[in-house]
């Protein structure tokens, strides 16, 4: 009997541990399918940041980058693959939105024109993927230089948990400049929350490196305060959103 017990609880503790595996590599593109299908339904994408975008992208190559110098957990790597994927999505999504919306069409900004101005303000989903393309191919031509230094390979890492946890920053701010939570799904917050709750107590208990749990905790604070931003700010007062422009 105690060893049928044993078995059952090892077999039982095997089918948890692939069930939170799963859920860490499609849960962080769930809370994005709200706000993906809000963007469609209403046909304006002002409400959402494309920094958030930027902010995942890169975050997620590094740490794609990361585990080749300091293998961590296969989920958290499957997960910045399929990350990567879903961001580009919500990009071409915003920008087919943002360049249909415009009454006159708007002077094109592309990735090529060098312009800091318009750095991720692109008219061109091309320009988006251009960009990303060049920055994985420097860091991998400079990990695979500096692979074999530890040091390298750990400020890699935190960076790559740094920017992650600033995730919700620039939602915060835009949140903060236009007064209002317009546009934004407070459902992808909530999902944000929840998310990153179940991901830091993952991090904890798979003894994951602390750059992990670091970033974990600090998205969760961010995470409640975007939430908080949903009782401050009145969601559908229009007459605090100015008029978007290209240049914004």
């Amino acid at each position: 009997m105690p060893v049928a017990m044993d078995r059952y609880e090892l077999t039982l503790k095997n089918v948890i541990s692939w069930i939170a595996s799963g859920a860490m590599i499609i849960g962080g593109i769930i809370p994005y399918v709200p706000q993906y299908k809000e963007i469609k339904r209403k046909e304006d994408a002002e409400g959402f940041s494309l920094y958030v975008c930027l902010t995942l992208l890169i975050a997620n190559t590094l740490r794609i980058l990361f585990w080749f110098g300091k293998h961590y957990e296969l989920p958290l790597l499957l997960q910045s693959v399929l990350m990567i994927f879903a961001m580009f999505v919500m990009i071409k999504l915003c920008i087919n939105i943002q360049n249909r919306s415009q009454i006159i069409k708007p002077k094109e900004h592309v990735f090529t024109d060098l312009d800091v101005r318009f750095f991720w303000k692109w008219t061109n989903f091309q320009s988006y993927l251009a960009f990303m393309i060049l920055f994985a191919t420097v860091s991998g031509i400079l990990m695979y230089l500096f692979v074999d230094i530890p040091i390298f390979i750990e400020v890699v890492g935190l960076l790559a948990v740094l920017i992650e946890a600033m995730l919700g920053v620039p939602q915060f701010l835009r949140n903060s400049s236009n007064k209002s939570t317009a546009g934004m799904s407070v459902t992808m917050v909530a999902m944000w929350t929840l998310g990153d709750v179940f991901k830091t107590c993952y991090f904890i208990l798979k003894d994951t490196p602390v750059q992990f749990q670091v970033c974990g905790a600090v998205q969760v604070a961010i995470d409640i305060a975007i939430l908080a931003q949903v009782y401050i700010y009145p969601k559908n007062n229009a007459s605090h959103i100015r008029t978007p422009t290209r240049e914004d």
